[in-house]
């Protein structure tokens, strides 16, 4: 039987996840063919299962494909109705064990730790037991919800036990790298508390071992952006250029919606005719629609592709992502105010909430986190009264700091150079 060089299997919440670290995922295997990895596994969840958790989800019909080389397997639970959730960590774990056990250098990355680095540490372990001696190096990266909400809500109810689970079954990888420094600082910060609670010393290794790697964007999907197409697009959604003010992200409350609705009922923007774009799906969609169905100037839409994501952010006259912490939920970077930054258009607006300071550098318009007003007047300033030349600095400022987050750069720095082999 004929094996592949070298593997590098991503166990994560893959597409149709609306999620940042979905399309992290997808980036990284693109990337990873390119580096002498002839094999990518994406291990991910049946798509029956993430309908049924209520996740936002991106239309089947509309996924962009993977290259030749990665596969995305979506492993069956294993067991019957007696097991209701471990039967499809069961899969995913057998199915890794089934990987390992191949006489193939392979690379395991988990992205969330619960309960993807549960996975592999578990299959590494059962392969090691089973004799199958498998040639593996793990790593686990640790995600914002990782954090602010599995280990934050273990610590508020005061079930240490689990928080020292998860520590230790992120130390357990042989690298542990966080998505932003701001995570780093608050799995730090965690880990204290756990070990002030406990006497465990997690505070100590975690100081020596985390590292930042930041989110990877596929650069080339947002730069030198047709303004044909870009024109097209938004003539398609009764847009005009410069015309709208664009919220794209998942609809939540964490990410300053209800903020921004309010916000927008005071904008002298919307009285001179500027639009309200609110692109994307998420557990305050509904609410939201609510409060907004007597005003026909804030329009939804929640079929944007991975296509047409770039053209309405290259179109906008402003974005807008005025995120907010939650007691489930800080956002630990803002890969879309990145994304933002790469696509051009008009100015970010955002809050310094979590890592967000991260993703924008010194190139977006800062409001407070939750502050209505303050909202209102920065869209007015920068849609009406900002002069071009301003627009275009912090345009040009964006996309300079954006692409320190191109995936061939994020890809290298996570993964060793001295064992990539760069394709011609």
């Amino acid at each position: 039987m004929e094996y592949p060089r070298r593997r590098l299997v991503i166990v994560v919440r893959a597409d149709p996840v609306i999620c940042g670290h979905s399309g992290e995922a997808r980036n990284l295997a693109e990337v990873a063919l390119t580096r002498g990895f002839d094999d990518v596994r994406l291990l991910t969840w049946t798509i029956p299962t993430l309908q049924a958790a209520g996740l936002p989800l991106k239309p089947l019909d509309r996924l962009l494909p993977y290259s030749d080389g990665i596969t995305v397997e979506r492993p069956e639970p294993v067991g019957d109705y007696r097991v209701p959730d471990g039967r499809h960590i069961a899969g995913m774990t057998g199915r890794l064990v089934e990987l390992l056990a191949e006489p193939v250098p392979t690379t395991v990355l988990s992205m969330y730790l619960v309960p993807h680095t549960q996975v592999v540490n578990e299959a590494v372990a059962a392969a090691r037991a089973a004799g199958f001696a498998p040639d593996v190096y793990t790593i686990a990266k640790a995600v914002g919800s990782d954090v602010t909400n599995v280990i934050r809500n273990c610590l508020r109810e005061g079930a240490f036990g689990a928080a020292t689970v998860l520590l230790t079954q992120f130390l357990a990888s042989d690298e542990v790298v966080a998505v932003s420094d701001y995570t780093r600082d608050e799995i730090i910060e965690s880990a204290e508390e756990v070990d002030a609670a406990v006497g465990t010393r997690f505070a100590e290794e975690c100081r020596r071992r985390v590292t930042v790697s930041y989110p990877p964007i596929d650069s080339s999907a947002y730069l030198d952006l047709d303004p044909a197409a870009v024109d097209a697009a938004l003539a398609r959604r009764g847009l005009k250029r410069d015309g709208y003010v664009l919220f794209l992200s998942r609809v939540a409350r964490a990410k300053g919606i209800y903020d921004l609705v309010m916000a927008y009922g005071q904008m002298e923007a919307r009285e001179r005719g500027i639009k309200l774009v609110v692109a994307g799906t998420g557990p305050a969609l509904d609410h939201v629609q609510a409060m907004a169905k007597e005003d026909e100037n804030i329009i939804f839409l929640t079929d944007v592709d991975d296509d047409e994501k770039p053209l309405l952010m290259n179109g906008c006259a402003a974005y807008v992502l005025p995120t907010k912490p939650e007691p489930d939920f800080v956002e630990t970077f803002g890969i879309a105010l990145a994304e933002k930054g790469l696509a051009g258009g008009g100015p970010i607006i955002t809050a310094l909430t979590g890592g967000t300071g991260e993703a924008v550098g010194d190139a977006a318009v800062i409001v407070e986190a939750g502050d209505v007003a303050g909202i209102a007047a920065a869209v007015d300033r920068v849609v009406l009264e900002m002069s071009a030349e301003e627009r275009r600095d912090l345009e040009v400022r964006a996309r300079v700091h954006a692409m320190t987050f191109d995936r061939g750069r994020v890809f290298d720095d996570l993964f060793p150079v001295k064992s990539a082999v760069v394709a011609a």
